[in-house]
């Protein structure tokens, strides 16, 4: 433990001291090429302005490269090839006939027909409830610390409330805990077709609740107070202002929420894995991947699959980039 400790104190250091190092003398190195002084300052002044904001991003255009760009390019030559020879779409037409892949994708739909939704509207309405109340900001820490947990930590916690034991034993999971209680037999809630994936959904429901309220609670304090104070002189009902009124005019908003949630069910991995491991019918295209990459050891079929992820995942993206600069504008 304390060389771990050590260990990332070091880290730090050498990273935080390459960075000032690194902005230090690539300000001494330009300004030494292009001085800004003598007959050609205020050219070298020029010059260095439009050199200087490229040589700050260079590193990160560097690693964006080595990490983001290269392995795009690698994961589509590896859909594209079998055995390091170059095979077209043979990997594909294997997808899509593969049961498994139907699975997934069907699940994956569901993920995003439920959790983007569900975790907007649970949102905002916390956002206008805790802002309707004096202890708002302390309701506010609770549903927003899910987020502070990882997906592992939260699908930990999770399996605890599913948790099932024969019947007999004692129930240490809430959810059976309860049911037996109850006079009923438990039931293991994980393995039942169906229901067990709206289950998994629950949990980053849970945890995208609390990013979706924050977004949302601060458009609708941006709502001109002018508007809500007319729709109520009218004789509107605090439902309707909130549904009509404040609703409308955050859409952009909610918009730029329910999108960013979309790109993160697009790519649910971990709750899945954690908890169920794409069994009982659970099975998503990024577990999918997963499998087959590191379990099969077939990184051909695995690239396959990440392929189709990311085209999934790159017009929701792109709209949603397009809209936040709208917004911004």
């Amino acid at each position: 433990m304390t060389h771990q400790i050590l260990l990332a104190v070091v880290t730090v250091i050498i990273g935080v001291g390459g960075c000032i190092a690194y902005f230090w003398l690539s300000n001494l190195v330009l300004d030494k090429t292009f001085p800004p002084r003598g007959s050609n300052a205020a050219q070298n002044l020029r010059r260095s302005g439009r050199i200087r904001p490229w040589l700050f991003m260079a590193p990160a255009i560097f690693f964006l490269g080595v990490y983001l760009v290269y392995p795009v390019f690698a994961s589509i030559w590896l859909a594209l090839s079998q055995g390091g020879e170059f095979s077209g779409l043979a990997n594909f037409i294997w997808l899509f006939q593969d049961p498994k892949f139907h699975e997934s994708l069907i699940n994956n739909i569901l993920w995003l027909l439920f959790v983007p939704t569900m975790a907007t509207l649970v949102g905002l309405v916390a956002a206008q409830l805790t802002d309707s109340i004096k202890w708002g900001s302390i309701a506010k820490a609770f549903i927003f610390m899910p987020m502070a947990i990882s997906f592992v930590g939260a699908a930990v916690i999770w399996k605890f409330i599913y948790e099932y034991r024969a019947e007999g034993l004692a129930q240490i999971g809430l959810l059976n805990a309860m049911t037996t209680s109850l006079g009923f037999e438990p039931t293991a809630w994980l393995t039942l077709p169906v229901v067990n994936t709206f289950f998994l959904m629950i949990i980053m429901v849970w945890m995208q609740a609390g990013f979706a309220m924050v977004l949302l609670s601060a458009a609708l304090r941006g709502i001109p107070e002018e508007t809500v104070e007319a729709a109520i002189l009218d004789g509107a009902s605090p439902w309707k202002v909130f549904w009509r009124i404040q609703v409308p005019q955050i859409y952009g908003t909610i918009a730029v929420v329910w999108t960013t949630i979309t790109i993160m069910v697009l790519k649910i991995f971990d709750i899945v894995f954690a908890i169920t491991n794409g069994q009982w019918g659970t099975q998503v295209l990024a577990n999918m991947m997963y499998d087959w990459s590191f379990r099969a050891g077939d990184f051909n079929r695995g690239a396959t699959v990440a392929i189709v992820i990311m085209v999934a995942v790159m017009p929701i993206m792109v709209w949603n980039i397009r809209n936040a600069r709208r917004e911004r504008d």
